[in-house]
């Protein structure tokens, strides 16, 4: 009331000078004191230090679990034919490995609070290793279930990871260029996944003959040596993985990497908000759960989708190859996407991405030949830029639970472990090449999160 009275009398009886250095003054006082808001780990892009060597060797970790994840579907069709299984049953090599991340998330993420980033990524590579190097005993007895162990124990290196190197990543730097950072990590991530199949197919599945012996028709004893031989193949691949693993693990132990203290811990102080009343993460995480499934999905099926006589009529061996072009895509799509994301809004390109895949996986359902094999591995290119753009989606004006809720996501992965089986299942029952139905549904989801599921509505506190 005091300065409101007195500028409105000093404004109608004149303007001295007295009076315009008052009104001057006056204005100053009311004008809004900017927010100076530091983001987790802000020291990281304030002391002008150049990271390019920290980032370099921690996008080898993308590179590397990339590689290792995109493996998986190498050993589907391989397990498959030497355990003589059932869709639904060999998708459980992707149900133990994805099941990890929902069980291994908050741990890994207690684990960074207690030891810091980067002796978690050091402990991460070094179960991966242990995981590489059970696949020798699982091969030699050879058994299903201690397959699935070895994944598990793999998985669970790999989300140490995860839940380490996307974050770290983050506040490398300054936070303007936080999400470039991340799609270039994430690109370098594909290109393991393109990669993979190429190599895989030849080191594991270039014994494979042609006409593989029904299991049933063989005896107890000539059954057993069939599935030696025939595991022994991934022997010596998981041997050589194992070793690089903890040699890279080695390399980290003894890279400078700068410690982020400051993005380590959450702080408890202050009236907590439930994540559960944040509508638009709430939704993130079941686009994550779908994304993840209908992706690893089609991935764990396009061998055997490939070698279909009415499809491609592939060997496995070749068929392989094309799986390259489906990561391929996503590498491919992950730097377009990168730029275009400058200009475009992350929800606009996030719909437009879904659609193009949901209609993608109708035209090779009602397809044949060619065109059902190259309609599906177009989906891989729209796939691309699905995960950081749902996850920045998810996570946005969360404050200070930013970090709770990116948990919440990544625990969300697990979808790549539910929705495989389903599918598994409805091919058992329906067919293959109709069991794809269930990633169009996915691809449904993700569009409506897009354009109407992704706005943030903010709880009230308290």
């Amino acid at each position: 009331m005091g300065i409101d009275s007195a500028e409105k009398r000093l404004t109608l009886h004149g303007g001295t000078p007295v009076a315009r250095k008052f009104l001057n003054t006056v204005s100053l006082l009311r004008m809004p004191t900017p927010a100076i808001i530091t983001p987790v780990g802000a020291s990281a892009e304030a002391d002008g230090k150049n990271y390019t060597g920290a980032l370099a060797m921690v996008t080898t970790l993308f590179f590397f679990w990339g590689f290792v994840t995109v493996l998986n579907d190498i050993l589907v069709p391989h397990l498959k034919n030497i355990f003589d299984l059932s869709y639904a049953k060999v998708m459980l090599i992707q149900f133990a490995f994805f099941s990890a991340y929902f069980i291994f998330s908050i741990p890994a993420a207690k684990i960074i609070d207690a030891i810091g980033y980067k002796r978690t990524m050091v402990t991460g590579l070094v179960t991966m290793g242990i995981g590489a190097f059970l696949f020798y005993p699982a091969a030699s007895v050879p058994s299903y279930p201690l397959f699935l162990g070895a994944l598990m124990v793999l998985a669970a290196g790999i989300t140490l990871l995860q839940v380490a190197a996307n974050p770290y990543v983050a506040v490398l730097g300054r936070p303007q260029t936080a999400s470039s950072r991340l799609n270039l990590t994430q690109a370098f991530n594909s290109l393991g996944t393109t990669i993979g199949p190429w190599i895989g197919g030849l080191l594991v599945l270039h014994a494979r003959s042609t006409e593989i012996p029904a299991n049933s028709q063989m005896s107890a004893q000539v059954l057993q040596a069939y599935r030696v031989q025939e595991a022994s193949s991934v022997k010596v691949p998981y041997l050589i993985i194992g070793a690089a693993l903890i040699l890279f693990a080695l390399i980290i132990g003894l890279f400078k990497l700068p410690a982020m203290p400051g993005a380590e811990r959450h702080g408890s102080s202050g009236a907590k908000t439930s994540l559960w009343k944040y509508r638009h993460l709430v939704l993130g995480v079941v686009g994550i759960f779908v994304y993840v499934g209908a992706e690893v999905s089609i991935g764990s099926f396009l061998i055997n989708y490939f070698t279909q006589a009415s499809i491609g009529n592939l060997t496995e061996v070749a068929a392989s190859k094309y799986v390259s072009y489906y990561w391929g895509g996503a590498m491919v799509g992950r730097f377009i996407g990168s730029a275009i994301l400058q200009k475009v809004r992350t929800g606009g390109l996030l719909g437009i991405s879904a659609i193009a895949a949901a209609l993608l996986v109708c035209t090779s359902m009602l397809t044949f030949g060619q065109v059902a094999m190259w309609s599906i591995i177009l989906v891989g290119f729209f796939n691309s830029t699905m995960f950081p753009s749902i996850f920045t989606l998810g996570i946005a004006e969360l404050g200070p639970l930013t970090g709770d809720g990116s948990g919440l996501l990544i625990m969300a992965i697990v979808g790549g472990a539910i929705l495989p089986v389903a599918q598994g299942a409805l091919a058992d029952s329906m067919g293959i090449h109709h069991a794809f139905i269930l990633p169009v549904i996915c691809y449904i989801y993700i569009a409506y999160y897009a354009f109407r599921g992704s706005r943030p509505v903010i709880p009230a506190a308290g």
